[in-house]
């Protein structure tokens, strides 16, 4: 009996340690917040300079130029040194304008989905930590929106990094019955999920957050398994693609930043995906992690088979993140993984890089860094980096829409 209570005493002086650890960080945490990101502040998205706009809308600087002076268009914002800059809202504006301008080229201005072509789901995925599925997502939404693309981003994630580097700090800006847990429930708390949309302060990306209430979803299904009720809102798995069905024509793109492990969150999230990116950093560790992961992702997806439902994805590619070049074992493992998966490695992929270690800090993506904030070589090649990658993401996305290349 003497053995039994000190091990009971035990156990429960280190339950009450990690509750008191707990309190004691997430206390500190919120000071440095509150420090950092006062409770008040709101994220707010750069102007962009003459040449940025060009590039994002093929318009010509000189077009720009004669536009602004003869004032047609969004009027620009002028600098201290004369120079013209536009906000995202304008860039749109522009974009808009051209399109209508040139009916036979609107599609090169204005990218958003035509009759015809289906709301692409792109699934961000893998359990291991560490393979920048946060930081792609967060890339990924961003290139769109700067390109024109309508874009949703859903944060299945209970830790909500993404969630965070959108402004909204899941402890303080997310209360309950707001995260995309709202929609999922099976209880008369369910809500459409229009009413747990928010936009965000870069115009083209709304957001649906996450923090850790998300985690009831993984609590509540297996007791609703159990039980054998019929509820509304479609079996466990289709309950995310019902709900983002009814959002079908408001974006051309939704993200969904899975979370890190293959729960009932994950499987609604392959069931949804329209396409799906596995991420993968280039250390043998990491490769033996991904083969579970795919491993146990091929038992879900017959679960899901044997329910009679269908998955069909427009593509599945690996991105190999956090890559150093000049890293001997990585290429490598590179190698490897080219040989065996070919072309459903992208070939461009996304170095490890200080720039985006630094915008991270910041909670910006590389594409809300100013010039200056980071050295300009770091900068370029990581930029240069994140564009390939992006950019052939889009190719993807274009081709499942049937447009031409």
């Amino acid at each position: 009996m003497t053995i039994a209570t000190s091990t009971t005493i035990g156990i429960e002086d280190a339950a009450g340690k990690i509750v008191r650890h707990a309190h004691i960080l997430s206390r500190h945490l919120q000071v440095m917040r509150d420090r950092m990101y006062p409770p008040r502040a709101q994220k707010h998205l750069r102007h962009f300079m003459t040449n940025e706009v060009s590039k994002l809308t093929s318009v010509p600087e000189s077009t720009l130029r004669t536009m602004s002076i003869e004032g047609k268009g969004p009027t620009p914002a002028r600098l201290d040194n004369n120079h013209r800059s536009y906000t995202l809202k304008q860039i749109n504006e522009l974009r808009a304008l051209f399109a209508a301008q040139r009916p036979s080229e609107a599609l090169r201005f204005l990218p958003h989905r035509r009759k015809g072509e289906h709301l692409q789901i792109l699934a961000v995925a893998n359990f291991k930590g560490g393979s920048a599925k946060t930081t792609t997502s967060l890339h990924l939404s961003h290139y769109l929106a700067l390109h024109g693309y309508r874009v949703l981003v859903i944060d299945l994630d209970p830790q909500a990094s993404l969630s965070a580097m959108f402004g909204a700090q899941p402890e303080i800006d997310v209360g309950e019955n707001e995260t995309i847990y709202a929609t999922l429930r099976y209880d008369n708390k369910r809500k459409p999920i229009r009413d747990v949309v928010r936009k965000t302060y870069f115009p083209g990306i709304d957001l649906i957050p996450g923090n850790i209430e998300v985690m009831e979803y993984e609590h509540e299904t297996p007791r609703i398994l159990a039980s054998k009720h019929q509820h509304s809102g479609g079996a466990f798995f289709e309950r995310l693609r019902l709900a983002i069905s009814e959002v079908d024509s408001d974006y051309d793109v939704v993200i969904l930043d899975t979370p890190p492990s293959l729960g009932f969150l994950t499987l609604g999230a392959i069931y949804s995906a329209t396409s799906m990116l596995v991420t993968i950093h280039p250390a043998m560790l990491d490769v033996a992690s991904m083969s579970q992961f795919l491993l146990m992702m091929g038992d879900l997806i017959t679960v899901i088979r044997d329910a009679g439902a269908t998955i069909r994805q427009d593509f599945f590619r690996y991105l190999i993140t956090r890559h150093n070049p000049n890293d001997q074992p990585q290429t490598e493992v590179i190698t490897m993984l080219r040989h065996m998966f070919g072309t459903d490695v992208l070939v461009p992929t996304a170095i490890d890089s200080t720039a985006i270690e630094a915008a991270g800090l910041a909670k910006r993506s590389l594409y809300e860094l100013e010039a200056g904030q980071v050295g300009r070589d770091t900068f370029r090649r990581a930029r240069e980096s994140m564009d390939a990658v992006n950019d052939r993401i889009i190719g993807l996305i274009s081709e499942s829409w049937g447009r031409p290349a």
